[in-house]
């Protein structure tokens, strides 16, 4: 497949989309014998996808901005790459609205993707919340995040929910209402880095944690901007790799856990997204070669919140 299919989503036909590091974007069929083919190439690096109510893709590419992609043509267009005057760093992900206004992250406005372990240790909080009407220009609808990323919109379109990986947590955005425009926290004091969210046909929001919290991360949040700059430069220039685990949570709409999945071992290392499909959850990964594929532990869940496996 190639390195790092680091987001997964449907294409609306029971196939599965992703994007890998050469900058390709491929559709895999997940009945064997799992044929594998490259609908586009971005010439950058695609990671998070989800699709307009039109049919066509939009691509998160953490080097391009925020593209379209036509299946039917292969035209490729680039939505935005630029917001306040200045290059879009690290388009990470996004969601859509019935009348296809894309929401999507700017995880970084400091370092560039293959950086990311600087700004997690810096905690730069330079990570926004950016929102694309159908022919309009880029607006910012909040900052100061710290390494904004996974991102899905209610089903009532009331609010977005946001992944602040650096600051293990989940924020609302609200935007309809009385607090529109307010930032509050969802979910506080997770136990890894959240990473990509999806909204699955069950109604669970679906979190894949890409590593265990850092004792030695964290420790840093109140240290000077001098040192934390100087471990940035060191965290780059080391780049240990994660461990080998593998954990992922489904949430209730309101915001608790109904299950904490985990695994560690071969081929577990840094997920980064999940995926429900029929029976199965689909994971995929910014280090590993391919996807990983388990059971749904909604086949058979009790519905009540906090049942693990």
């Amino acid at each position: 497949m190639g390195r790092g299919p680091e987001h997964v989503t449907s294409d609306g036909r029971g196939r599965l989309l992703t994007g890998v590091e050469d900058g390709r974007v491929l559709r895999v069929d997940p009945a064997p014998p799992h044929a594998v083919e490259t609908v586009a190439r971005t010439g950058g690096r695609p990671l998070g996808l989800t699709t307009q109510t039109d049919g066509r893709l939009l691509i998160c590419d953490a080097e391009r901005g925020l593209l379209r992609l036509s299946p039917d043509t292969g035209l490729l267009e680039v939505l935005a790459d630029r917001i306040g005057g200045e290059p879009l760093r690290v388009c990470s992900n996004v969601a859509v609205g019935g009348d296809d206004t894309a929401y999507f992250t700017s995880s970084s406005s400091r370092y560039p993707l293959s950086r990311w372990r600087s700004d997690l240790v810096e905690h730069t909080a330079s990570g926004r919340v950016l929102r694309l009407t159908p022919g309009g220009s880029p607006e910012v609808l909040a900052g100061g995040l710290e390494f904004a990323n996974g991102i899905v919109l209610a089903p009532d379109a009331s609010h977005l929910v946001v992944a602040e990986t650096g600051a293990r947590r989940l924020m609302r955005l609200w935007l309809t209402g009385t607090n529109a425009g307010r930032l509050e926290v969802f979910l506080d004091d997770l136990p890894g880095y959240p990473d990509n969210l999806t909204q699955g046909p069950s109604g669970d929001l679906w979190v894949a944690l890409a590593a265990p919290a850092n004792p030695a991360v964290e420790a840093l949040r109140g240290a000077p901007t001098w040192l934390r700059r100087t471990m940035a430069a060191a965290a780059h220039a080391v780049r240990s790799r994660p461990p080998r685990v593998a954990r992922v949570l489904s949430l209730t709409p309101e915001g608790h856990v109904r299950h904490d999945l985990r695994r560690s071992g071969r081929g577990c290392r840094m997920m980064t997204s999940v995926t429900e499909t029929p029976g199965e959850l689909v994971l995929g990964s910014l280090m590993e070669r391919h996807l990983t594929v388990c059971e749904s532990p909604l086949k058979s869940a009790d519905p009540s919140p906090t049942a693990s496996g």
